[in-house]
């Protein structure tokens, strides 16, 4: 009986075509406006890593000063100091730990005929590759001795590696970077996580990858400066070594825990961290040590912002606003057909028979917008990607964004379907009968 009615179905919507292509129309264009910019609030605020992002954490000691401050002020930053990052890389806690800092250094090539160029880079450990699954193409991320001895070593992006060397293979090859020598131990493929969850702070969240990769020590020693965001409460004395130990933050910090159970022992730990600290006459704030998980962490830092969940919100209005005028052409498509739903009530159909027919017809229409609002959808996304590389690589849809573009759109046509397939049902046979 089902493909009976959408047969019916499909030849009702041939007999006006001009009403059903404004009926489809209209649903279409309301369609393609939610389903491009839930999109891009699916894409930015999914899970980027579900299979361990309740295992990596961010701690935050606030190092802030208490003058002029509240506990309702928050956190003093949302990285942290060199003192800390230091103490707790070797701390032992976590089943591995990494500090991060950006970088933006000159690179010169090996070959003569490719001028030195600056690029951007990551100042990791060792761990930090396989706590966010980096993925290599050739050899492999440095050792925890080559972190310990910190070592004139790097890894290069694909991109880096393929611009410098062509097809070859760079692995123990060098290169001068900041001026000096450094050995490639490994070219990682093609990673650009967006956005990049990795450092939040300091850096375009939905930029290009990391162009190169250097011991953090390494950075450390030949002082290399952040490139990124640093907050310092109260002065310091000029050069990197009181940089090193000022209160000044500017680093991020990642554990990896061995299980999400993990979280509670090190959340004492760092309770009983922050309580030596005190005692050492820093940390004046008092306030807990806080604990993030990478969702968190990102909710923390609203990769995903007010602006963004806004303009959902505004595009499912505007696609009610699409259904109210798609119930209107409905009732008047419906209305027409009054003198037809009286001969079939006349003929044996029951009112649960019309309005089955009529709702089935009405899914139709919701298919056929789903169709032209995918394409509508693809041509937004187009247009929002056009703006900006980082804008390009989120105005993309998966295939749970392509099933939700139907549902929606067939749900959307059944709920304006509703009111007047009703109304259709309320006709009186014998009074259509007479009229003819």
């Amino acid at each position: 009986m089902f493909g009976y009615y959408f047969n019916l179905g499909v030849r009702s919507l041939r007999r006006n075509p001009f009403l059903t292509a404004l009926m489809v129309l209209t649903l279409a264009i309301g369609v393609a406006a939610s389903i491009a910019t839930l999109t891009i609030l699916h894409v930015m605020s999914g899970d980027p890593l579900p299979a361990k992002s309740a295992r990596l954490v961010v701690p935050l000691i606030d190092n802030g000063p208490t003058i002029g401050w509240s506990p309702a002020d928050g956190p003093n930053d949302d990285q942290m100091s060199y003192i800390d990052a230091s103490n707790l890389l070797k701390s032992g806690q976590g089943e591995r730990r990494t500090a991060v800092y950006g970088l933006y250094l000159p690179i010169e090539p090996p070959r003569k005929d490719i001028p030195a160029f600056h690029a951007g880079g990551l100042a990791p450990t060792h761990d930090f590759f396989a706590m966010f699954n980096v993925p290599f193409l050739r050899g492999h991320p440095w050792t925890a001795a080559d972190d310990a001895r910190a070592a004139d070593v790097v890894v290069l992006a694909r991109a880096t590696a393929e611009r410098l060397f062509g097809a070859a293979d760079p692995i123990g090859q060098r290169i001068v970077l900041d001026g000096a020598p450094y050995t490639i131990v490994g070219v990682t493929d093609t990673w650009v996580p967006r956005p990049r969850y990795y450092r939040l702070v300091g850096g375009d969240r939905f930029g290009d990858g990391e162009e190169f990769f250097i011991p953090f020590t390494t950075a450390i020693r030949h002082e290399m400066g952040n490139a990124g965001s640093m907050n310092c409460s109260s002065n310091r004395d000029p050069g990197f070594a009181n940089l090193l130990t000022s209160e000044c933050t500017w680093i991020q910090f990642w554990f990896e825990l061995r299980s999400p159970s993990d979280r509670a022992d090190l959340q004492a730990y760092l309770n009983n961290y922050a309580n030596d600290q005190r005692k050492l006459g820093r940390l004046k704030r008092n306030a807990p040590p806080g604990l993030y998980d990478l969702m968190a962490w990102m909710e923390h830092l609203k990769v995903v912002g007010n602006d963004n969940r806004l303009s959902v919100w505004l595009s499912f209005g505007f696609l009610a606003l699409c259904l109210v005028n798609t119930v209107g052409l409905l009732l008047a498509k419906f209305s027409v057909r009054a003198s037809e739903i009286g001969v079939r009530r006349a003929l044996g159909a029951s009112r649960a028979d019309i309005f089955r027919q009529f709702l089935i017809e009405t899914g139709v229409v919701g298919l056929i917008g789903g169709l032209l609002g995918l394409v509508l959808a693809f041509g937004a996304l187009a247009l929002i990607g056009m703006q900006s590389k980082g804008m390009a690589a989120i105005a993309h849809m998966d295939w749970e964004m392509l099933a939700m573009t139907f549902v929606i759109s067939v749900c959307a046509a059944l709920l304006a379907g509703l009111l007047p397939t009703w109304r259709a049902c309320q006709v009186t046979p014998a009074i259509q009968l007479k009229s003819q």
